[in-house]
């Protein structure tokens, strides 16, 4: 197996326990025991505890990022915010363990770094998206979009989390529609 699939599965391992039992609670023996792996294996590919869980949401917050980038085009500028919404149910369907720890884990001091990668490259789309709406006049000028950027993607997040949680079997679609209505009724001119 090649350093690149060590980490893939360490990776996965990791994620999956933290968002079952929460950071604090989860062991370096455990990780290991889950991916499969020696517990020196995880301490040689990332050194701590600590460094692995900073390397693990470098790693899927880049992920998320570009899913949030691949899925930002639409005729309009509110077309492509849609279109990010829809991409960010989908992403976290894909990976709804990484949405438990963003909401819960996430904002410890201890993660600052990752907090502002967030911020830069997930919520940037949002925000550039916004701009786009301002500057076609779909939206306020005087919107706060730093905030309205972190307002979208929290509640994307959270309907996502609460979808799975709660509501498995309602369609993407579906919710994506709520949303959709609900932001064009507070956003829109």
């Amino acid at each position: 197996m090649s350093r690149a699939e060590t980490r893939q599965k360490v990776f996965a391992a990791a994620i999956d326990l933290i968002a079952e039992q929460g950071y604090s609670a989860t062991t370096v023996d455990a990780i290991a025991e889950r991916a499969g792996v020696a517990k020196g294996t995880v301490f040689y590919n990332f050194g701590s505890k600590e460094a692995l869980f900073s390397a693990l949401l470098e790693h899927r917050i880049g992920y998320l990022a570009q899913a949030l980038r691949d899925s930002a085009v639409g005729a309009t500028a509110l077309d492509a915010l849609d279109a990010v919404v829809l991409g960010q149910l989908r992403f976290f369907e894909e990976y709804g363990a990484l949405a438990r720890v963003l909401l819960a884990e996430m904002w410890r001091t201890a993660w600052q770094e990752a907090i502002v990668q967030l911020r830069e490259q997930a919520l940037g789309v949002y925000a550039d998206v916004l701009r786009r709406a301002v500057a076609e006049g779909q939206i306020r000028e005087d919107l706060d979009i730093d905030t309205a950027a972190t307002a979208v993607f929290g509640m994307v997040l959270t309907v996502a989390i609460e979808r799975q949680a709660l509501y498995p079997d309602r369609p993407v679609s579906e919710v994506h529609a709520t949303l959709a209505d609900l932001l064009h009724g507070r956003i829109s001119r």
